[in-house]
């Protein structure tokens, strides 16, 4: 997990349960908190659901389907050891053993046995089915919101761009239309300012984007991630003074440009948009 992660918590039959989240299906559930449903001792239960062989299977299976560095070798000996009455399994071992990535132990304030959902609602059942049950809701109730949230972010944001254009519009009627231009001529102008945005923020026209997109519905800034969105609507606001500056169009395309890397580089590194960022691709994945 290299990706920057945020914290969630899920609330399930009075148990809350924290959850590791990259903003995509690849969450990560504490082992920890779901074996505090039943004791006050979770490394102990985790290591007696460990050593059983049906678990040391299942683990094996997901750790081949989902990672290519799982050492198959040393799960097979551990395979052959589950079972025994001497036989003991940590978190901390498998680790060490296979280079497993379906579980994490993490040590300190906040840390303890994570894994991967897939484990995790595993686990969960062998701790008790009815509690499976209340985790996955939770969860599935902490997703829906996350996905609402991205929603309406995107939704307002997109929003604010299309009320900023009505500024970068009147802009092109104010200084680069003259009087008595047709009206197909007057389409041409407020087009061809309007690809100065989308050159300057996407790297191609309106017209571009639709000839590589055929089967896409709507247009390029529809499919334009929530940076990017921020970003234009400040474009849009810079390129309308940039106009009334009588700045030409192939200066204000390198300047719009220039600002458009560097707010994009800056919002990257911001926390907040990284979730927002990581959300959106989520949605687009589904």
């Amino acid at each position: 997990m290299t990706s920057r992660i945020f914290k969630d918590i899920i609330h399930a039959n009075g148990v809350n349960i924290t959850v590791l989240s990259r903003g995509t299906v690849d969450d990560y559930i504490s082992l920890t908190d779901i074996a505090k449903y039943r004791t006050d001792e979770p490394a102990d239960v985790i290591k007696n659901w460990m050593r059983n062989r049906d678990t040391i299977e299942f683990l094996g299976l997901w750790e081949t389907l989902n990672n290519p560095d799982f050492i198959v070798d040393e799960f097979n000996a551990l395979r052959l050891e589950s079972g025994r009455n001497a036989f003991v399994l940590s978190p901390k071992k498998w680790i060490e053993k296979t280079n497993a990535i379906g579980i994490l132990s993490k040590a300190g304030i906040g840390g303890g046995t994570f894994a991967h959902k897939d484990i995790a609602f595993e686990f969960a059942s062998w701790i008790s089915a009815e509690f499976k049950l209340y985790i996955i809701k939770d969860y599935q109730r902490l997703k829906s919101d996350e996905n609402s949230r991205l929603s309406l972010d995107w939704n307002l944001t997109r929003t604010l761009a299309k009320i900023n254009y009505k500024i970068h519009t009147d802009a092109v009627r104010e200084t680069q239309i003259p009087e008595n231009v047709s009206k197909k001529h007057q389409a041409m102008t407020y087009a061809s300012e309007a690809d100065v945005l989308n050159v300057a923020l996407f790297g191609s026209t309106a017209k571009e984007w639709r000839a590589a997109n055929p089967d896409v519905s709507g247009n390029i800034r529809d499919h334009a991630t929530i940076s990017q969105l921020v970003v234009l609507s400040n474009l849009e606001n810079l390129n309308a003074e940039f106009m009334t500056e009588n700045i030409s169009q192939q200066e204000r395309l390198c300047r719009l440009n220039e600002i458009a890397i560097r707010q994009l580089r800056s919002l990257s590194q911001n926390a907040a948009m990284e979730k927002l960022r990581t959300w959106d691709k989520e949605i687009a994945n589904r």
